[in-house]
């Protein structure tokens, strides 16, 4: 048997002509197969020269220790974007459809130093008194209404009419957003993500947490927004709108690929039928294997340096690959059932400062769904589901299902809610992207 090493095989349309030589992170193809653009990313070492979009170079870290090794040296790598070389000279375009998520925004992700420990630690602090049996209910609540607009039907797309929604309001819940401006928070978010004219949904994002943060100045309440703003950071209404729009944004998408891929992973693995408390291991196994944010965590170097055996510049983009550093052969081979040492919340001090929340919100979602349609399956052929294109997110455009017909039973209504619809004190009049939004009508399903 001939045992000398073999050239690895690029996938289909990998690399492409034009770039470099370097391995283009979107399109179909890698949609359709990471794992084999990682597989074919080894060879070049823990690290490897990627393309975002065209025109966007940057370096993907994919050794685990490496990865982790990155993510904890705050000092040799800095996280404020007003550093990135290529865009600072011009190489890339500011309409790039990868800037929105990399430019540079005054909020404790893009800080570093004294300023990422100020903002950070309001984040921590108040996520920290969010209640869980709260957080159980308010989700338990979402769900039920979710389920109770496609029940009886049969059939549903569990991303669209489930996972991609239930964050959204779960979130609006925490944050104490009045129906008015709930309405607009989901309008925002939702375009932004769907790219489906993302400026204009960035600025009435943008806008309504401006009047959430204006309501509860002079009105408090007991909510996440409130406490951000009571926090002895003293954050500014500006820094509370970049805080409280990186908290939904980058709270949301996450969730909702967490929930869509945990769901596909019960529905496509025989291993995981029945349920029960096999739900935290399909989710365990999800966050190695398929972890909702496959490529991010933005970092720049502060100076010319090596790293993992490769020069790199000062303001060069380096990201690292949860997806593949979780997935290295070698630490495949060693992971013992039930770790949690996957990367996928990242790691040091830029990780994620609500994991437990969001893999409560998680898991309640699953189970209130499966409880309540407990011979969901997928209604399509499984090589049929597609992947949404992009270098960040791994999630599905759909999931299509179908069950028993149900009509689910309304949950009580929770002790304490968001204002009821309507202009509050503090906020001025603004034009709504949308009539009798989802938010107002979840709100007057819970006082029916």
């Amino acid at each position: 048997m001939d045992a000398r090493p073999t050239t690895p095989v690029p996938p289909p349309g990998c690399p492409a002509h034009g770039t470099g030589g370097r391995v283009p992170l979107y399109g179909p193809e890698f949609a359709a197969d990471p794992q084999a653009y990682y597989s074919y990313l080894r060879h070049y070492g823990p690290t490897a020269p990627v393309e975002l979009a065209p025109g966007v170079e940057a370096t993907l870290v994919t050794e685990y220790s490496a990865a982790l090794q990155l993510l904890q040296d705050s000092a040799s790598f800095r996280k404020d974007a007003r550093r990135w070389r290529a865009f600072n000279e011009g190489k890339v375009a500011p309409d790039s459809p990868v800037v929105p998520l990399l430019a540079y925004r005054p909020n404790c992700m893009f800080s570093d130093g004294a300023e990422h420990l100020r903002l950070r630690q309001a984040v921590t602090d108040s996520m920290a008194r969010v209640d869980s049996r709260r957080l159980a209910r308010s989700t338990e609540q979402v769900s039920s209404y979710l389920i109770s607009q496609f029940g009886s039907r049969g059939s549903a797309d569990l991303l669209g009419d489930y996972a991609k929604q239930l964050p959204l309001f779960v979130f609006n819940e925490l944050f104490g957003c009045p129906a008015d401006i709930g309405d607009r928070v989901l309008f925002g978010i939702s375009g932004m993500f769907d790219g489906v004219n993302a400026e204009k949904a960035a600025e009435v994002l943008f806008g309504a947490v401006g009047e959430l943060v204006a309501l509860k100045r002079s009105r408090p309440g007991d909510d996440v927004t409130s406490w951000l703003m009571q926090h002895h950071a003293k954050q500014t209404d500006e820094e509370m709108v970049q805080q409280l729009s990186l908290l939904l944004a980058a709270g949301t998408e996450p969730l909702r690929n967490l929930i869509g891929n945990t769901l596909h992973r019960l529905l496509t693995h025989d291993a995981y039928a029945h349920g029960g408390g096999l739900i935290d291991e399909a989710l365990d196994d999800t966050l190695w294997e398929n972890p909702p944010m496959s490529n991010l965590a933005p970092h720049y170097p502060a100076a010319d340096m090596e790293f993992a055996g490769q020069r790199l510049q000062a303001g060069e983009l380096v990201l690292v690959s949860f997806a593949a550093a979780n997935t290295s052969p070698v630490l495949a081979a060693t992971r013992q059932t039930g770790s949690r040492a996957h990367l996928a919340w990242s790691a040091g001090p830029h990780a994620c400062p609500s994991k437990e929340p969001a893999r409560q919100i998680a898991v309640t979602a699953i189970e209130s769904l499966l409880n309540q349609l407990p011979d969901v399956e997928l209604a399509v052929p499984e090589e049929s589901l597609t992947w949404r294109p992009g270098p960040f997110n791994r999630g599905l455009a759909a999931l299509p299902s179908r069950f028993t017909p149900v009509e689910p039973v309304r949950r009580p209504a929770p002790q304490a809610r968001p204002e009821p619809a309507g202009r509050q004190q503090g906020t001025q009049p603004s034009a709504k992207p949308e009539r009798a939004g989802r938010w107002s009508q979840f709100l007057n399903w819970l006082t029916r």
